[in-house]
């Protein structure tokens, strides 16, 4: 899937903006015609814009009130059609998908507020890593995959061993001056 930039998407001060994390991820993997996609973190709705404008069925949504309605705008202005609710993690998730997609809060700092939510990880970089994950499989249709965004300046071995015991395959890797970006997907 190509970042299509014909898109509308406003931003807000309080919402992450589309970045290069966002376009690496669009860039990363491809949607089938008809498939139940659900993302965590939408923030401005960039990457469930691409998946709906390709064919997927889409629920999305955020922690961030502003950034459900942000989203909620975005999909208004590009004519197309999403369910968007405000949730942590799956709390208010429902039904099961083809593929769970989170551009996940990966900086090894702890800060807080609305908008630190989209980028603070915590200690070890992994913030909502290992909920994502224990999560999934009462989310997933037969054959699910989940795709996130990791950094190279996230803890390796917290990664590593959050991530053990299920494969993993990097579909893109986005190398930065101060970092290593890679979109890694998930078979639970």
């Amino acid at each position: 899937m190509r970042y299509d930039s014909k898109f509308m998407v406003e931003t807000d001060e309080d919402v992450y903006p589309p970045s290069d994390d966002s376009i690496l991820l669009i860039e990363s993997f491809d949607i089938r015609q008809g498939e139940k996609v659900l993302e965590i973190g939408c923030g401005s709705g960039v990457v469930s814009i691409h998946c709906a404008s390709n064919g997927g069925i889409v629920t999305c949504g955020d922690i961030n009130k502003k950034a459900v309605a942000l989203t909620k705008r975005n999909f208004e202005l590009n004519g197309l059609s999403a369910t968007i609710v405000e949730t942590n993690l799956y709390s208010n998730i429902l039904g099961e998908f083809d593929t769970i997609i989170f551009n996940l809060p990966y900086l090894p700092v702890k800060e807080e507020g609305d908008l630190a939510l989209a980028w603070s990880g915590g200690e070890d970089g992994l913030g909502p890593l290992p909920g994502l994950i224990s999560g999934a499989p009462e989310h997933f249709l037969p054959g699910g995959r989940l795709i996130v965004v990791v950094s190279s300046l996230m803890d390796q071995g917290a990664l590593a061993s959050a991530l053990e015991g299920h494969e993993v395959r990097t579909l893109a890797e986005l190398p930065l001056f101060f970092e290593k970006l890679s979109v890694l997907e998930i078979s639970l």
